[in-house]
C-alpha cells in the first residue's frame, strides 16, 4: 500500500497518566442515543475515582468508579424521544453534555456506495442538497482509518443536518433517515457513518472471527495490496467499529460487495461479519443490506452474477433484509447515482418491520423454492403478492439437466407462480433467474420491486 494511505494505531488519550474524566468522541455534544432503553456510556479517569452521572431528563443519578486500568463503563436509562437534553459527569473535574437527543441510532457502513455522498453528484443532488435542513436527523461520520490492534476511540462528530452538512455525508445514510422521519414524525435520528470506499468486507470483520475459518482467512490473504484502501483482515474494524461496540444502535444498514467479486463465499464471509458485530454488541439487531447493482465486471460475466446470489443466500441469517437495486441503476456506472431511492427502501423495510408504520409490500420477490413435476419447473417465490412481467417479452429464466448445460426456457406467471419450461430440457432439475452480471429484469411484484437473481440449490 502507498503512503496516500496509512495504516496506523492511534490513542487519543494517555488513559492511565489521566487526570481528569475524558469520553470517547461520540459522547459529545449534540449526540443522539437510542430511546426506551439502557444504554452504556464509559470513559477514563483516574484509578478508583467516583463517577456521578445525572441525566437532565430526569434528574437520575448513577454512580460508578474508575478501574484499576483507569476506564469506567455504566449505563443510564432513556426515556422516549425528545430533546435537547444534557448529561452532566462529575468526578475530579466536570463534564457537560448537551444539546442531547433521544431517538432512534443507526450504524451505515460499507464502501463507496455507502460513503459517497451528494458532492459526488447523484440524482438531482443540487436540490436535495438545498431542501436538506433537518435539525432532528444528525451524523456521526468517521474518519477513515485503519489499525493492526483495536482501538478504543475515533475521530469524528455529531453534526446536524443542514444543507452543507448533507452534502458531504452518506447519500444513502441521509435518505434512509430521512425517509425514517417522515413516518416517526418527532422522532431524531442518529446516523453513524462508517465506510470507506474499495474494501471488501474481511477488513471489517474482527480477525479473529477470520482466522477461525480458514478458508475464508486462505481467500483474504490473497487479496492484493491496494493504494486506495486497506485489505487485511481487521483493519478497518479495528479502528473505526470496534470502539463504538456498545454504542446502542436500533440496527445497522450496509451497502458494500463490489470489492468481493469474485469470490465464491461471500454469503459465508458476510454472514460472519453479521453474527460477529452481533456478538459484540450483545444482541441481534436488524441488519439490511444493498445487493449491489447490475454492472459489467470484465470478462467473467457471471462474477457479478455469484456475488448478488451470495448476497441473497444471506438472507438466511435472522433479521435481516435485501434491497434489490437493478431497476435504479445503469449497467455502466459502479456507483449508482439515485441513492434516494435505496435509501428510502432500506427505510421502508425498517418501517415495515421494527416500527410497525408501513403497511406495504417493502420487499422484492426473494426465491423460495423449486418443484419440478414432469419437464416444468414451478418457481415460489416470498414477497410475491402481485408478481408480473413488466415486458412480456422479457427472457430471463433459464433451466438445465443432469447435464448442467442452461437453456433459455419459457415463463408463466399463474397465482403468483412462475412455471419454467423448455422443449430442450426433458428432465430439469436447475433453473436460474437473471443469470448476468448485467441482466435488469422486469419481474416485478405489485409494489413494483423487482426480484432478486438466483440459480437454485
Amino acid at each position: 500500500m502507498k503512503s496516500k494511505i496509512i495504516l496506523y494505531t492511534f490513542l487519543l488519550f494517555s488513559h492511565v497518566m489521566m487526570a481528569t474524566i475524558s469520553l470517547p468522541s461520540f459522547f459529545s455534544n449534540g449526540m443522539v442515543l437510542q430511546r426506551n432503553s439502557e444504554v452504556k456510556i464509559w470513559g477514563w479517569a483516574n484509578p478508583k475515582e467516583e463517577i456521578i452521572i445525572t441525566t437532565s431528563w430526569n434528574n437520575k443519578i448513577y454512580k460508578t468508579t474508575g478501574s484499576n486500568l483507569a476506564d469506567w463503563k455504566t449505563s443510564i436509562t432513556t426515556p422516549k424521544e425528545g430533546g435537547p437534553y444534557s448529561i452532566t459527569i462529575k468526578g475530579y473535574n466536570e463534564v457537560i453534555l448537551s444539546d442531547i437527543l433521544i431517538g432512534e441510532v443507526w450504524l451505515c457502513s460499507g464502501q463507496s456506495n455507502m460513503e459517497m455522498s451528494a458532492n459526488w453528484g447523484i440524482e438531482n443532488g443540487d436540490d436535495e442538497v438545498k431542501n436538506a435542513n433537518h435539525p432532528f436527523i444528525r451524523f456521526f461520520s468517521i474518519e477513515k482509518a485503519a489499525a493492526h490492534t483495536l482501538q478504543n476511540n475515533l475521530i469524528g462528530s455529531w453534526k446536524t443536518c443542514t444543507p452543507e452538512v448533507m452534502k458531504y455525508s452518506s447519500a444513502v445514510a441521509y435518505f434512509f433517515g430521512k425517509r425514517l422521519q417522515e413516518d416517526l414524525k418527532d422522532v431524531p435520528i442518529g446516523l453513524l457513518v462508517s465506510a470507506w470506499g474499495g474494501t471488501p468486507a474481511e477488513v471489517w470483520i474482527p480477525e479473529n472471527a477470520i482466522e477461525s475459518d480458514k478458508k475464508i482467512l486462505e481467500e483474504a490473504n490473497k487479496r492484493p495490496v491496494s493504494e486506495y484502501c486497506p485489505v487485511k483482515p481487521g483493519l478497518t474494524y479495528n479502528a473505526m467499529i470496534h470502539p463504538l461496540v456498545g454504542y446502542k444502535i436500533a440496527g445497522t444498514i450496509w451497502y458494500q460487495g463490489e470489492s468481493n467479486v469474485g469470490s465464491n463465499q461471500y454469503d459465508t464471509i458476510f454472514s460472519l461479519l453479521i453474527s460477529s458485530w452481533r456478538t459484540l454488541w450483545g444482541y441481534d439487531f436488524p441488519f439490511y443490506f444493498v445487493q449491489i447493482a447490475p454492472f459489467s465486471m470484465g470478462e467473467n460475466h457471471f462474477s457479478g452474477a455469484i456475488l448478488r446470489n451470495s448476497q441473497r443466500k444471506t438472507l438466511r441469517v435472522k433479521e435481516t433484509a435485501m434491497v434489490v437495486t437493478s431497476d435504479i441503476s445503469t449497467i455502466d456506472d459502479i456507483h449508482p447515482k439515485n441513492k434516494k431511492s435505496v435509501g428510502i427502501r432500506l427505510a421502508n423495510v425498517a418501517l415495515a418491520n421494527i416500527y410497525k408504520t408501513n403497511p406495504e409490500l417493502v420487499n422484492s420477490p426473494i426465491l423460495d423454492k423449486i418443484e419440478v413435476k414432469k419437464n416444468n419447473v414451478f418457481v415460489y417465490f416470498n414477497y410475491s403478492e402481485g408478481l408480473h412481467f413488466k415486458d412480456k417479452n422479457e427472457n430471463s429464466f433459464e433451466i438445465a439437466g443432469s447435464d448442467g448445460i442452461f437453456y433459455p426456457a419459457k415463463a408463466v406467471i399463474k397465482n403468483d407462480i412462475v412455471i419454467v419450461t423448455s422443449n430442450k430440457v426433458k428432465d430439469p432439475i436447475i433453473v436460474r433467474f437473471a443469470w448476468s452480471n448485467t441482466f435488469q429484469t422486469t419481474l416485478v411484484n405489485k409494489s413494483n420491486l423487482p426480484a432478486s437473481l438466483f440459480e437454485s440449490e
